[in-house]
């Protein structure tokens, strides 16, 4: 009786973990108001707690594992709304449409490279939240279709994610696993991006060819203030501190903590942001939610679903293996988003070593933009456009993302697999 009595315990205890998580995956899916995912975050987490499938020591190791990326997660979105409230991203949006002279085709260009910029700098959360709505309504003032311009952003927020490991919470999670530094991970990735990218940019305009050829409407011109000279420069030297600390071991957090204080102060001087203002955009109950993620996935791996994943990692590092690993990554990713996904699995790929990693963070980078609930930026732009007046539907999202996403994972897979050789 005792064995049986124990297995029971254990089914108990993975049923509890199980139902916990989902709980985290439901309220950051929904996105309520922070006294909710707050409340959840820590009731999941005295919940998995009390299942006794986390040790004291995985959870401290857990914890210290995770304290820098949500650090880094809320100080580099408060960068990201000073630079908003600055002006920066309407101004470069604005200049790309002064560029493009009112082409359709040049005006798709220019968003697609600038959401690719945006990305890979300030991560996927400003391209999908602050630089959609900017980019829909200059879409709206040249007498131009949205759409091409918008689901730009959306492939850009995932698969320009793969530059910096500062990109994607996803890469920073991966970073400690693997032997690179911060430029020897952007040297890895950037020859993978640019296939990617030709791949994106090929798909968009075949998918949009229609929206790209008619023709404009009757049109305004884009003004505003210039581009705001003193985030351009936070940000530029924020993106050396990341390169250049890298090699000391100096996680990203502090640069970004560095960049959000000196933002914060030059904005309050000028009235652009209140203390108030600063803690809402750091939106820290979604980093409590992410800790206790993290810690939910810690109790989840060691039980039947830890088990299943490990099962189903390849061996090897041949195309097939890295392919197999890449797919793997993008069904796990769609089950329990990208973020859940990583914690999960990089770790299982982790001795495989670099390369195997890196290709699971393809599936669970580019893989995300296969389905609404592959990642959160994906449910985030949807919102982001029903808030500009703007609606899209399953069957136009998966047009689009089943067409493109195969192709860019195959072509991003390949080019690894030649450069492992």
């Amino acid at each position: 009786m005792t064995g049986v009595h124990a297995d029971v315990a254990t089914a108990l205890a993975d049923a509890l973990a199980l139902a916990a998580l989902g709980a985290l995956l439901v309220t950051a899916i929904l996105h309520l108001p922070w006294r909710q995912e707050a409340a959840v975050a820590v009731v999941a987490t005295v919940v998995v707690l009390a299942t006794g499938l986390v040790s004291r020591n995985e959870l401290e190791d857990t914890v210290r594992a995770l304290l820098p990326v949500v650090v880094f997660l809320v100080t580099i979105l408060v960068v990201c709304d000073v630079c908003a409230r600055a002006g920066l991203f309407a101004a470069a949006a604005r200049l790309v449409g002064r560029a493009s002279h009112s082409r359709p085709d040049r005006l798709f260009l220019g968003v697609f490279l600038l959401a690719a910029l945006v990305t890979a700098v300030l991560s996927l959360d400003a391209t999908v939240v602050l630089l959609t709505p900017i980019v829909v309504g200059a879409a709206a003032t040249l007498g131009t279709s949205d759409r091409p311009g918008a689901f730009a952003c959306l492939r850009m927020a995932n698969s320009a994610s793969l530059l910096l490991p500062v990109s994607n919470l996803t890469n920073l999670l991966a970073l400690p696993h693997l032997d690179l530094t911060f430029l020897g991970f952007a040297a890895r990735m950037a020859p993978v991006l640019l296939a990617v990218l030709v791949v994106e940019y090929a798909g968009l305009r075949l998918l949009f060819r229609g929206d790209l050829a008619a023709p404009q409407r009757e049109h305004g011109e884009l003004t505003g203030p210039p581009v705001p000279l003193v985030p351009v420069v936070v940000v530029a030297l924020m993106l050396v501190g990341f390169a250049v600390l890298s090699h000391w071991d100096v996680a990203p957090a502090w640069v970004s903590s560095a960049a959000a204080l000196v933002l914060v102060v030059w904005a309050a001087a000028r009235r652009l942001v209140r203390p108030r203002d600063v803690v809402r955009a750091g939106h820290p109950s979604f980093a409590l939610l992410v800790v206790a993620l993290g810690i939910t996935v810690a109790a989840v791996s060691t039980g039947f679903l830890g088990d299943l994943v490990a099962r189903l990692v390849p061996d090897g590092t041949s195309f097939a293996a890295l392919m197999a690993l890449a797919v793997l990554a993008t069904l796990l990713a769609a089950l329990v988003t990208n973020l859940s996904a990583t914690i999960l699995l990089v770790p299982m790929v982790a001795p495989l070593g670099t390369t195997a990693v890196v290709a699971a963070l393809l599936g669970l980078n580019i893989g995300s933009g296969l389905t609404w609930t592959g990642s959160l930026a994906n449910l985030l732009w949807r919102r982001t456009l029903v808030r500009s007046g703007r609606r899209v539907s399953s069957t136009e999202f998966h047009r689009v993302s089943l067409v493109i996403t195969p192709a860019s994972l195959v072509a991003g897979v390949g080019v690894l697999a030649l450069l492992a050789r």
